[in-house]
């Protein structure tokens, strides 16, 4: 995006690291800019979609930054049907429109240098591990630790509450995937932490019982639409008093 200001950014790979320089001091000069969807919010639907049968959901202009796409990698490799179309340049920035059908998933081993392409998106990722068929291994997780809330322990606390089987260790979680036998029939502590209560109503969906979040007030830090979105694509989901 700086770039279609005018600024000059040069981005490259030296030594395995990613290196960015700036210019000082450029000519800037305004312009009318589209913001692309964002990738973290729309992992919510998407993860959604790929658990309920019969859906087919179209996601208009979201980023495809390669740093951001960490989930889009392993919802693929699980054998998600994700499509991507009419790929764009918008402010400088590649974005795609995404069609996303229920599938089948299956379990992956997610290696740790993936981390920082999806650091927050690993409680959705982990919901849909839940329904997977087979063992999802999720490394390189201890930024998890110092998040909102300690998610690593949140995601895993949630998941057996739910009637999945899951052990944590210090930077990692196995999770042992039940394809359609998630029993739910829980509440789960959102930690006050804004994707596990994402995370956790969305496996609500794919549950056999009903998944309760025990306070959804935080969701509102960075989806406040996320009811009414999710709702209008026929998601029920109830506030309780």
């Amino acid at each position: 995006m700086a770039r279609a200001f005018g600024a000059r950014v040069d981005v490259a790979d030296e030594g395995g690291r990613r290196i960015i320089r700036l210019t000082g001091q450029p000519e800037l000069s305004p312009c009318s800019v589209q913001i692309a969807a964002d990738p973290s919010s729309a992992a919510f639907p998407i993860v959604a979609a790929l658990l309920c049968e019969g859906s087919d959901l179209q996601l208009p202009g979201v980023l495809q930054n390669q740093t951001r796409t960490g989930l889009f990698t392993c919802l693929a490799e699980m054998g998600a049907e994700i499509s991507y179309e009419n790929a764009r340049d918008v402010a400088g920035e590649l974005v795609a429109d995404m069609r996303v059908k229920a599938s089948a998933l299956k379990g992956i081993d997610v290696p740790p240098d993936r981390a920082p392409r999806m650091i927050d998106e690993y409680p959705v990722l982990a919901v849909a591990a839940a329904f997977a068929d087979g063992r999802t291994t999720l490394r390189g997780l201890s930024e998890l630790r110092v998040k909102e809330s300690d998610r690593l322990a949140a995601i895993a606390t949630g998941l057996r509450a739910i009637g999945v089987e899951v052990q944590e260790s210090e930077d990692s979680l196995t999770i042992e995937g039940r394809a359609h036998d998630v029993p739910g029939d829980a509440t789960v502590a959102a930690q006050s932490d804004h994707r596990i209560a994402m995370a956790f109503l969305v496996a609500g969906l794919g549950a056999r019982g009903r998944v309760q979040i025990d306070d959804a007030r935080m969701i509102a830090t960075s989806f406040p639409s996320f009811e009414r979105l999710m709702t209008g694509l026929g998601a029920r989901i109830e506030r309780s008093n």
